[in-house]
């Protein structure tokens, strides 16, 4: 840099008479060339410090700024499909034993599992021929399956019965079984010359569906009548449930 400067300044002092003369020629001469680029100023000076902004607000400690108001809510986005099942857990230990429940009442459904009914006849008019005899002294009936108004035993709970009766009775007698109008068994008492009042007897275990009908009835022999000291009875009970 220092021999660009040296050789800079001779040239300029070569020139200078010629510069001079040329200036105090009354013709003008040709334009001289442009001149080197100067070197590289200073930095310039700092600037002056400018004025001291607001101080913002200074909140205490442990101080949370307060939030916005609440947006409106979003529109509803639709119903995602239905993901896999997941993989089937162990099973669970045992509980424990719950407390016992309080006794159901005569009525409830567990009193349908159990039948029976006595009922005795006392009438010193025998029965109608070929129709049900109509026992109308109710001794016992569980379920109320007996009906004294037609004679008649209704199955309620299917399963397995036991019929049987006992006839007093001073003339002879013949008592048939009858299931929905199907003979089952038939008993007979023909004695003859006898005053004295006797007894017959005789039973028969059944299948019963829902809803049949049981019942005794007589033929032309139908010398059932009570007396105070004889009564006739039919009985029957459940021996168990199917």
């Amino acid at each position: 840099m220092v021999c660009f400067c040296i050789a800079m300044g001779a040239m300029l002092s070569l020139a200078l008479p010629d510069l001079v003369t040329m200036e105090t020629c009354t013709s003008a001469g040709t334009p001289g060339l442009h001149g080197f680029p100067g070197l590289p100023g200073r930095d310039g000076r700092d600037g002056e410090t400018g004025e001291k902004g607001v101080p913002g607000v200074v909140s205490g400690p442990g101080q949370i700024p307060e939030g916005g108001q609440k947006g409106e809510p979003g529109v509803k986005g639709a119903v995602g499909k239905l993901g896999r099942s997941g993989v089937r857990g162990d099973k669970g230990s045992p509980g424990s034993e719950g407390p016992q429940g309080e006794p159901g009442e005569s009525d409830s459904a567990g009193s349908l599992f159990h039948s029976a009914f006595s009922v005795a006849r006392g009438t010193a008019s025998p029965p109608e021929k070929a129709s049900p005899i109509r026992f109308t002294s109710v001794i016992t009936d569980v379920n109320k399956d007996y009906n004294t108004e037609t004679g008649r035993f209704r199955c309620r709970v299917p399963g397995t019965y036991y019929f049987v009766y006992h006839a007093s009775s001073e003339e002879r007698l013949c008592l048939v079984f009858k299931l929905d109008g199907t003979s089952l068994a038939s008993f007979c008492d023909l004695k003859y010359g006898s005053t004295k009042r006797q007894v017959s007897s005789g039973g028969l275990a059944t299948y019963l569906k829902k809803d049949q009908e049981v019942w005794l009835e007589t033929n032309d022999y139908n010398g059932m009548t009570g007396k105070p000291e004889g009564n006739s009875l039919f009985s029957g009970f459940l021996l168990y449930s199917h």
